[in-house]
């Protein structure tokens, strides 16, 4: 037995087309329908599925939860479809279409921001949508195509492409350092003021990491009066303002040591590395626009 025929494939584009423009007149119009076979059509498929997708009024509709998920998914095999017609017709797609984006604070303002004019230019048919947050998202029920996250996640449905190992070093202000003087050693730390950064996903202090004086890694952890939860960057500028030290990534800290606002100190025992990793759904079919930006920002970073 087919498991779709052509009717059941029908009404799960116009499903697509009235989710995408909120409304089964306008799916009508755009698809050369009646809003009357536009709607029974989605009420057949609600029928065979079981569960409302959208929430009906009299004024207007909106997707319901089931609804939603079920929209994410079939817009993914639509497109799929789509590209594999192209593949076999030898027709190229331009990359077009919503990119939606999950980055945190500091890889965003350091990183991605200052390369996006760089990436809309190349394609100026994707929209970009970005969410700047320090938190994990949920692929399928915020509906993102990417992340870009440090480290590399645990779970396993996600696949993770390396952007960069970042180098770390430890910063403070030119007054921070008049008025404190320098460590000279990871030891003489416990007599300085350190701005420690909560991790907003574990609520744990993010230790510091260098390397002894045998050059092996370690790890320092430490009590501070100082504490910032969520926004890394507000660590920064406290440091900048001479609150104390902190240790934070070179690609962060160059401009503000260009400027004099920071020096860097225990460089000896520097430059250790944290992953940041572009992370995407194994299960999920790339659209064009995801692979383009993927291979940009992969070769963006590598070449910047």
């Amino acid at each position: 037995m087919r498991s779709f025929d052509p009717v059941q494939l029908g009404s799960i584009e116009l499903f697509c087309k009235a989710a995408e423009l909120g409304s089964f007149t306008a799916a009508a119009e755009a698809l050369g329908l009646t809003p009357a076979s536009v709607s029974r059509s989605i009420s057949r498929l609600e029928s065979r599925l079981g569960v409302r997708l959208f929430a009906r009024t009299t004024r207007q509709i909106r997707l319901t939860r089931e609804g939603e998920l079920y929209r994410d998914q079939c817009q993914q095999a639509l497109e799929q479809i789509a590209d594999a017609e192209r593949i076999l017709t030898g027709q190229q797609k331009v990359p077009s279409g919503l990119l939606r984006i999950s980055v945190g604070t500091p890889y965003a303002h350091y990183r991605l921001l200052p390369l996006l004019p760089r990436f809309q230019q190349a394609y100026p048919q994707i929209e970009v949508e970005l969410s700047i947050a320090n938190r994990v998202v949920d692929f399928v029920e915020e509906g993102y195509d990417l992340a870009i996250r440090l480290g590399v996640p645990p779970d396993s449905r996600l696949i993770a492409h390396t952007l960069e190992e970042a180098t770390l070093g430890l910063f403070a202000a030119p007054a921070y350092l008049a008025r404190r003087g320098q460590p000279r050693s990871i030891a003489e730390l416990e007599q300085h003021d350190c701005i420690q950064f909560i991790l907003p996903s574990s609520g744990r202090a993010m230790p510091w990491i260098f390397k002894d004086a045998q050059g092996r890694d370690m790890d320092f952890h430490f009590q501070s009066r100082q504490r910032i939860h969520d926004d890394v960057l507000g660590c920064v500028n406290w440091a900048i303002a001479g609150g104390g030290l902190f240790q934070i990534y070179h690609f962060i800290a160059e401009a503000a040591v260009r400027r004099g606002e920071l020096v860097e100190v225990l460089q000896q025992a520097g430059y250790r590395t944290r992953r940041f990793s572009i992370l995407y759904p194994h299960n999920r079919h790339l659209s064009a626009r995801v692979r383009a930006f993927v291979e940009f920002l992969r070769q963006a970073v590598a070449s910047p």
